[in-house]
């Protein structure tokens, strides 16, 4: 079992910045791909931004140029520095992990609880 733990979300002014940050806990062998979703009221999930094991990076084209997604694979963390926050970006994030679990080297999916970003003046 692996367990995300989010933090960062919160309430900004548009303009402003937030580091979210995601910590991944528990039976890990490796983790193949970290990133981070967000789901708006009455919206589908979409990808805001990932990052494989081999550093390449992925963004939805409304958040290039103001996000960077960044990992740090001795702590199994993952970070998404957002800098000219809109209101637009308002939505509950999520943290995702690729994870090859320990032992039995399976390959799963685990979410994070998601936390909530409010871009509002």
């Amino acid at each position: 079992q692996v367990h995300l733990v989010e933090s960062g979300g919160g309430l900004v002014q548009p303009g402003g910045s937030l580091k979210l940050v995601c910590a991944a806990s528990g039976s890990i062998f490796s983790i193949i791909d970290l990133g981070w979703y967000r789901q708006a009221p009455g919206k589908q999930r979409e990808l805001v931004a990932s990052t494989t094991n081999n550093d390449s990076t992925k963004y939805a084209d409304s958040v290039k140029g103001r996000f960077t997604i960044s990992r740090d694979n001795a702590k199994n963390t993952v970070y998404l520095q957002m800098n000219s926050l809109r209101p637009e970006d308002t939505a509950v994030y999520y943290c995702n992990a690729d994870v090859v679990e320990h032992l039995t080297l399976l390959r799963r999916y685990y979410w994070g609880q998601g936390m909530q970003v409010t871009v509002s003046s």
